[in-house]
């Protein structure tokens, strides 16, 4: 389970701190792949910057049911870009279902590993 949870944040860490660099500095492949600037723009930027920083502080306190409740978000809302978009062949909608893949992988062993404690609310 810990080595899937730390492959999960790393794919996360990595591929979120380009795109939230690229992002603040307004680069044209950005505006290439999302579209231009606009205020939807600006807060899926803060919903990205929001995952980066959570999932670093995840690297170094790895609480499996705070992990599995990052990925779970990311999980629904990666499967749910194509309908989103309205296409599959869009690359953000590509590697988001490839990285839902991972995250999945990852949820399955954290639930195989602790199973009912994640929902253990005494």
């Amino acid at each position: 389970m810990t080595t899937w949870i730390y492959i999960s944040l790393i794919l996360n860490i990595v591929v979120l701190v380009p795109i939230v660099v690229l992002m603040a500095l307004k680069a044209k492949l950005v505006d290439d792949t999302w579209g231009l600037f606009t205020a939807a723009r600006g807060i899926l930027w803060s919903i990205y910057f929001a995952i980066l920083v959570v999932s670093i502080a995840l690297l170094f306190l790895p609480i499996a049911a705070f992990v599995a409740a990052l990925l779970s978000v990311q999980v629904i809302y990666k499967i749910t870009t194509p309908f989103t978009v309205g296409r599959i062949g869009h690359p953000v909608v590509i590697s988001n279902l490839v990285i839902s893949v991972v995250h999945i992988v990852t949820l399955i062993n954290i639930v195989s590993s602790v199973g009912s404690e994640l929902v253990n609310l005494s």
